[in-house]
């Protein structure tokens, strides 16, 4: 069995050790929510800018929350769509593999980079996503 990469201690956000439920967060859900089943997008490409720059997050923090939200939100998009007879379940059991390995490589590497880098390396992403979006519509 494999050490697991142990997440690094929240000194750089002070604050309750209790999550906290504001409506602040809600509305980052509805819209993180929307945004999924309209568009197949919704944690990271929404939720995290939202948590960092509205919620005011560390940018790691923020991709926790994120995370954590994702299992909730598709499990809400896989009852519409399974209802509409909509869900192809070969192609989702070939990305749900993926993404569970995928999903191990990422965590570990969202543990050791530093904060600075990581909002970086998350901003060049948005903005790629956001170039080959217009340059292939």
């Amino acid at each position: 069995m494999r050490a697991q990469a142990s997440l690094p201690r929240r000194a750089e956000r002070p604050g309750p050790a209790v999550p906290r439920l504001d409506s602040q967060l809600v509305v980052i859900g509805v819209v993180g929510g929307v945004l999924s089943g309209l568009l197949g997008v919704g944690g990271g490409i929404v939720m995290v800018p939202l948590l960092v720059l509205w919620a005011h997050y560390g940018q790691r923090d923020a991709h926790a929350a994120s995370l954590g939200a994702i299992i909730p939100i598709s499990i809400a998009g896989i009852a519409i769509y399974g209802i509409a007879g909509e869900v192809r379940v070969g192609p989702a059991i070939a990305l749900a593999g993926g993404s569970i390995f995928g999903a191990q490589l990422g965590t570990g590497m969202l543990a050791r980079l530093d904060e600075r880098v990581l909002k970086t390396v998350f901003g060049v992403f948005l903005l790629a996503v956001a170039v080959l979006m217009v340059v292939r519509r």
